[in-house]
């Protein structure tokens, strides 16, 4: 597969032109790369409106994806979320309708300042089992939710793989959304190499209308690139508006950097992946099952994550990614349940034997039995935009309880708030604050 965006900026460089554009290094610096860090000079394109290489690259991507119309971004999946919220805005105005969501509560702190940004009202699916970064959501209820408004929503958001590496029925979510007319836009970013699954496992695959993945995340793209998907059944109106959707939010300066690396990766995804991702499947079905054997609990059935549960082997998961550290190995997300690794075709094959063996020379301790606090259905007073733009203050969480949340307070990652933004802060939200480790949070001011 061609790579137009990698071949015009390895030309451009090569004839050594005086740059007497941007970026101010002017091709040259510590890095190595500066010679291939452009800006949208005659030739270039322009990434949200394009005509001409990032066109092309872009119709590759999506030949690859099967969509009806693939957008990269290079300000990561937060980029693509905002637009598919905005994407769902324009929709409902097209339909005459109000632009209200129903969306799985561990939604990413993006989608509530996106929500906020657009003034959309959300109303949140539950699953008080799943906890703070799982929701797993039921079709069957889902079903009846939708049959029981008196107005539809005019999209589902779910997340799908969650961070911890649960998957949500898509296929049979997808059916229910779309016997009510709604849509079903899926937030895929732990996801991107799904696709290339034998039997193809991507939300688009499996009847979600938009999806956003982070390319950076599992496939060999730099960090910050990632696409959005337009499914091919979904209305043409998505991908008549989608430029402008990103556009809306987007730098006006993009890294040509991270576009070369979208583009490179098609050359890849076109090559033989599908072999790579399922060869890496294996070893990764290998290492859960020698876990297993060796006493590890696990969570989670996404393909290439290992999420251990840490807790029956009496450890938080802080302990044991800092016990890793110390054999220089570096997890992806530790918490005070479970330790997260994420696993590409990048990584060696003796990569696999030094974790099992690093794990493995973890000694057993009595088990944690503490569980995790259950939040609830929090009550609400504002509205995440009344709240985000309101005035704030700071405060000590002990000192917190019954004022209104103004801000997330969460760290990416995972960057699944404990709270939303608008809810009082309860004695359960204080206990859950204080169990993940947030000291203080922004409260709305009152004078």
């Amino acid at each position: 597969m061609n790579t137009p965006i990698c071949d015009f900026v390895r030309e451009y460089a090569a004839k050594q032109p005086l740059r007497l554009h941007m970026p101010g290094h002017k091709g040259i610096g510590p890095l190595g790369i500066e010679a291939l860090d452009i800006t949208e000079i005659p030739g270039a394109d322009v990434l949200y409106a394009p005509e001409g290489i990032i066109a092309a690259s872009e119709a590759n991507a999506a030949a690859l994806f099967d969509s009806a119309k693939t957008l990269y971004s290079t300000e990561g999946s937060s980029l693509c979320i905002r637009a598919m919220l905005r994407l769902a805005q324009l929709w409902a105005k097209v339909q005459g309708r109000k632009p209200f969501i129903l969306a799985g509560r561990n939604a990413h702190k993006t989608f509530l300042s996106a929500a906020a940004l657009l003034d959309i009202d959300v109303e949140w699916i539950f699953s008080e089992a799943s906890g703070v970064l799982s929701c797993s959501i039921d079709p069957v209820e889902l079903d009846r939710k939708l049959s029981d408004l008196a107005d539809p929503p005019v999209a589902v958001y779910i997340t799908s793989p969650d961070y911890l590496g649960n998957r949500a029925d898509i296929a049979a979510l997808s059916e229910v959304c779309h016997r009510h007319g709604v849509l079903l836009l899926t937030d895929n970013a732990h996801g991107a190499y799904l696709h290339f699954m034998s039997t193809p496992q991507h939300p688009l695959d499996l009847g979600a209308d938009l999806c956003c993945d982070s390319a950076h995340k599992t496939l060999g793209v730099l960090t910050g690139g990632a696409y959005l998907h337009i499914a091919k059944s979904a209305p043409q109106a998505l991908c008549d508006f989608a430029n402008r959707a990103m556009e809306l939010f987007a730098s006006t300066s993009p890294s040509y950097l991270i576009l070369q690396s979208l583009d490179a990766a098609n050359a890849m995804l076109g090559g033989n992946y599908v072999d790579l991702i399922m060869s890496t499947s294996k070893q990764v079905g290998t290492l859960r099952a020698a876990l297993v054997v060796g006493g590890w609990q696990l969570a989670g059935d996404e393909p290439l994550k290992v999420t251990l549960c840490t807790k029956s082997r009496g450890y938080t998961g802080g302990e044991v990614a800092s016990l890793l550290e110390q054999q220089n190995i570096y997890c992806e997300f530790s918490d005070p349940d479970s330790v997260v690794f994420m696993i590409t075709p990048s990584v060696s094959a003796d990569a696999y034997t030094k974790l099992l063996a690093a794990l493995r020379s973890i000694p057993w301790r009595e088990a944690i039995t503490v569980q995790p606090p259950i939040i609830g259905r929090p009550k609400r007073v504002l509205s995440p935009r009344e709240a985000m733009l309101a005035l704030s203050e700071k405060l000590p969480v002990e000192q917190s309880l019954g004022r209104v949340l103004a801000a997330p307070g969460v760290s990416c990652p995972p960057a699944v708030p404990i709270l939303v933004c608008g809810e009082q802060i309860d004695e359960a939200a204080i206990r859950a604050f204080q169990y993940y480790g947030i000291e203080q949070v922004d409260v709305t001011f009152q004078p």
